[in-house]
């Protein structure tokens, strides 16, 4: 793995950041959780590329609560696209 960010899916609304927190924690030092609102997913930052390979292989399609995680490495952010105008 050649990120150290992690893409965390199926979550239910109501998980917050400091559960996340928690969760990835037990595999290394979590650096920043972000949850996108109302949208299910969120991003963990570990500390190293290391530390998120072993957090995704002991996590990804587990239940938490309630839900099936999907972990995989978090791609780079796409620029947006300009829309022209006419």
């Amino acid at each position: 793995m050649e990120s150290n960010t992690l893409y965390v899916g199926n979550l239910t609304y109501a998980v917050t950041a400091e559960q996340l927190k928690e969760l990835f924690s037990n595999y290394g030092e979590v650096k920043e959780v972000r949850i996108i609102e109302r949208k299910g997913f969120g991003f963990v930052e570990m500390s190293s590329p290391e530390e998120a390979e072993k957090a995704k292989e002991a996590l990804n399609e587990t239940e938490f609560e309630g839900r099936t995680l999907r972990i995989d490495e978090a791609r780079p952010a796409r620029p947006r696209r300009e829309f022209q105008r006419y």
